[in-house]
C-alpha cells in the first residue's frame, strides 16, 4: 500500500491543485470518488488487466462503464492515468485528494465507535469538543460495537482515542503481564 500511495501522491496533488484553481473541489471529489469506486471493483479491474487489452481498449472500457458521470477535465485526468498504466492507483489518488480537500476546508470526519447508541445531543457535544481540540469543523459518524463494554473509540486520520472499557482492560492486562 505504501508503494501505491507513493505512486498516487503526485497525481492527487496535480488533481487537487487543478480543482482548487478552478474552484471545483466538490465536483472533482465526487468524480474521483466515482472513478475510484469503478477502479476499485476487483472484477472490473481483472477484466481491464487482461494481457490482450491495449491501453486504448482499457481506456474505452473504463469510459463506457463510467458513462457520463465524469466531466471533461476529470475524464482527461483518468485517461492520462490509464495511459501511464496507473489505473490501479486511482482509489489511492482519490483518498489522498480527499485528505487534501479536508485540510484545505479545515474539516475532519470522525468515526466514533461506542458500546451504546449515542443520542444526537451527545454527538453534537462530542463534535463541539473535538472541533475545539482539532481546530476543524467535525462531522461525527457514530457506530455501535457492544464488544467495547462501555465508552468509545474515536478515530480521525492518524488520531485514535481509545476511551473504551475493553481498551482500558487490555492496557491493565498488559501492565499486569509485564
Amino acid at each position: 500500500m505504501a508503494e501505491l500511495t507513493t505512486v498516487a501522491r503526485p497525481y492527487a496533488k496535480a488533481a487537487f491543485a487543478f480543482a482548487q484553481d478552478k474552484a471545483q473541489l466538490a465536483e472533482w471529489s465526487a468524480q474521483l470518488s466515482f472513478a475510484a469506486a469503478l477502479a476499485g471493483d476487483a472484477e472490473f479491474m481483472a477484466y481491464l488487466s487482461r494481457p490482450s487489452m491495449t491501453v486504448e481498449q482499457q481506456t474505452g472500457a473504463f469510459f463506457t462503464a463510467a458513462g457520463d458521470r465524469l466531466g471533461a477535465e476529470s475524464a482527461n485526468f483518468v485517461a492520462f492515468i490509464t495511459q501511464n498504466k496507473r489505473l490501479a492507483a486511482l482509489p489511492a489518488i482519490a483518498e489522498l485528494f480527499e485528505q487534501m480537500k479536508a485540510d484545505a476546508e479545515r474539516t475532519a470526519d470522525v468515526q466514533v465507535t461506542s458500546a451504546f447508541e449515542m443520542t444526537d445531543s451527545q454527538q453534537q457535544a462530542l463534535a463541539g469538543q473535538l472541533a475545539a481540540r482539532l481546530g476543524r469543523k467535525v462531522t461525527v459518524n457514530a457506530v455501535v460495537d457492544a464488544s467495547l463494554i462501555g465508552g468509545a473509540i474515536i478515530r480521525t486520520g492518524d488520531l485514535v482515542i481509545d476511551a473504551s472499557v475493553r481498551g482500558k482492560l487490555a492496557k491493565l492486562s498488559a501492565t499486569l503481564n509485564s
